[in-house]
């Protein structure tokens, strides 16, 4: 079973077909859409992002505290260690760094006043200095800003369809919340090296795939959409070159994983578990649970993870992820009146 893939083009021009979205997100699919042909710059700007989350990652212990924002519940900047997985334990084998997209993105942004509470969709981002990591901030909003752009036109398509498939749907309600929504994040995430203790044992590594989701445990995403880049690897071994203003320095970056079966994992709509590899140079585009209720259902979230590893190395994996959702108090289930915010709640009560 493979990931579907539309072209960049197809979708600007509307010409995206309703059997190929049902192939992507309806019942029998994988819930995830691949773009290519996407602008020349894309490929310059994920790589150099990507980088820079190793060299985030490595900062001195206090620069990462000045970057953790506890009062946002840890969704505004640093956090590592605060996730809790499905066995109880803190998730201490990624690192993630969040930013509120609508901030820049936005003509006019729902952003709380700096010395002010941050809530859960509005926040006052918290960047590195400057140099300690240069051109980390302007790179990581264009790149956002290109996503949300490409996302704006994958909801273009599902709206189309869903005018044709779901009764009273409002027109253009999808490329709406993705253009205007005041909570789009995106989670630049750094998978560190696995140590002995943490890799998979060789009995483990005899099960199923579904069982080992040593890198990131199986969830569901709980937007609308959420675009993802493909992963990039690094090498670790050595000391991270420094950065320099005005010039990028050549990285240990690896072509692909050292162990083919690491890599990202959906449990696809017949149980069985597939391995999605995102080529370089594209997009994906994976259902949230908010798109299942929005859609009557037609389009299902997937649970999704990513394993790490079978063996203890030296390579981390860095990849983004940006989610498209609905504004906190947009009703996204209609019969019962629930609010994008009161099903984010119920969600953050069920994992605490």
């Amino acid at each position: 079973m493979e990931a579907t893939t539309v072209s960049l083009n197809d979708l600007t021009d509307g010409s995206v077909s309703f059997h190929t979205l049902e192939d992507a997100f309806g019942e029998n699919s994988l819930g995830i859409l691949i773009v290519k042909d996407l602008p020349v710059r894309y490929q310059t700007l994920r790589e150099k992002l990507l980088a820079y989350s190793s060299y985030l990652a490595q900062l001195p212990k206090q620069d990462l505290e000045a970057l953790t924002d506890a009062d946002s519940h840890y969704e505004i900047g640093w956090s590592h260690g605060k996730e809790a997985l499905k066995d109880g334990r803190y998730d201490i084998m990624k690192g993630s760094y969040y930013i509120d997209c609508q901030s820049f993105f936005l003509k006019d942004p729902a952003v709380a006043a700096p010395g002010t509470k941050a809530t859960r969709g509005a926040g006052t981002n918290l960047w590195p200095p400057e140099t300690a990591i240069p051109g980390f901030r302007a790179t990581f909003e264009e790149l956002c800003t290109l996503l949300i752009e490409v996302g704006a036109l994958v909801a273009r398509a599902i709206d189309k369809y869903a005018n044709g498939h779901i009764p009273q749907y409002q027109d253009g309600y999808l490329e709406h919340v993705v253009r205007n929504s005041h909570t789009p994040k995106a989670r630049l995430l750094h998978y560190f090296p696995p140590t002995a203790a943490a890799s998979p044992t060789p009995s483990r590594l005899t099960e199923s795939d579904s069982e080992d989701d040593s890198w990131c445990a199986s969830h569901l995403d709980d937007g609308c959409l959420t675009a993802l880049t493909s992963a990039l690897y690094m090498d670790e071994s050595r000391p991270l070159p420094p950065l320099i203003a005005g010039s990028f320095p050549t990285l240990p970056i690896l072509p692909q994983s050292p162990d083919p079966k690491a890599g990202l994992y959906i449990h696809a709509r017949g149980g069985e578990v597939v391995k999605v590899d995102i080529p370089q140079e594209c997009l994906a585009f994976q259902t949230g649970e908010a798109l299942q209720m929005i859609t009557n259902g037609r389009f299902k979230a997937v649970p999704h993870f990513v394993r790490g590893p079978s063996e203890a190395g030296t390579v981390a994996r860095n990849t983004l992820a940006l989610f498209m959702q609905p504004d906190i108090d947009e009703v996204i289930d209609k019969e019962k009146g629930t609010t994008y915010g009161e099903f984010v709640d119920m969600i953050v009560e069920r994992h605490s």
